[in-house]
């Protein structure tokens, strides 16, 4: 996981020097933003992982993006954001994160969450759990294993329903999934937070749900899901009790809910 582990704080550290300066916003044919830092974020992680990893092929939100006939063959490959919460990035709110996940066979196995405002790191391997690493770049040793945290850091609460919330997204259904909530527990709390920071807040323990009923994009989701079930938590499809999986033809995900395993 080293190698995976620097190239994402690397690319948080262009990221940064581009975030302290007054930037240029572009915007894709999409209209989502997109600026310099997103990037040179893409260009450090796909430098570090064809030099380490030359036989994984690389599919991230601002590379080359195949078609399905071309990758439908892959049995694994990275998925990257570079910077997921480009919208948190521009309103200089920390809330954005580097995202690096190892695709198997249609499933994360590892995953790398790196948030350069904040200087919190998640990482995560199946089989090995989750962790949380607060202040990563005041380690010199670069050993990120010494003050690493293993994941849940917090017990959920039978009494209290913590539901983590985007900044950005608030859709009617999340609002119904919501008032639901309000139905079987004494107490619901909302958190707002940008970017897969959302999962990650909820393998901390700091959320026990966090429903996604709009859309996002495969890279969005692949290194936060990693860190969720391997917390013991769970990213299922909406209504089914399926997970997300991925390089799927068409790399919309559907509709999604996150929370811990005792939650259903």
């Amino acid at each position: 996981m080293k190698e995976i582990i620097q190239a994402a704080i690397e690319a948080g550290k262009e990221i940064m020097a581009i975030y302290e300066t007054d930037f240029e916003v572009e915007y894709k044919e999409d209209e989502s933003p997109l600026t310099i830092a997103d990037q040179r974020s893409h260009e450090v992680i796909k430098q570090s992982l064809e030099e380490n990893y030359p036989d994984i092929p690389i599919l991230s939100e601002e590379g080359r993006h195949l078609t399905y006939e071309e990758r439908k063959q892959w049995k694994e490959f990275w998925l990257v954001d570079p910077i997921d919460g480009t919208k948190e990035f521009i309103k200089k709110n920390g809330e954005f994160t580097v995202n690096i996940a190892l695709i198997r066979d249609g499933k994360p196995v590892k995953g790398v969450v790196y948030a350069p405002a904040l200087d919190d790191l998640y990482v995560a391997e199946e089989g090995k759990g989750a962790y949380k690493v607060s202040s990563v770049l005041s380690n010199t040793r670069k050993d990120y294993s010494l003050n690493a945290e293993s994941l849940p850091l917090e017990k959920p609460n039978s009494h209290v329903a913590k539901v983590v919330a985007s900044r950005s997204h608030m859709s009617d259904e999340t609002k119904a999934f919501i008032e639901d909530l309000e139905d079987k527990y004494e107490k619901v709390e909302t958190i707002s937070a940008g970017s897969s920071l959302k999962l990650c807040l909820v393998a901390e323990g700091k959320a026990d749900f966090y429903p996604r009923y709009a859309p996002t994009m495969e890279w969005d989701t692949g290194a936060g899901q990693a860190i969720v079930e391997a917390s013991g938590g769970k990213v299922k499809v909406s209504g089914e009790n399926t997970s997300l999986t991925y390089n799927k033809k068409n790399l919309i995900n559907p509709w999604f809910l996150a929370c811990k395993s005792n939650f259903e």
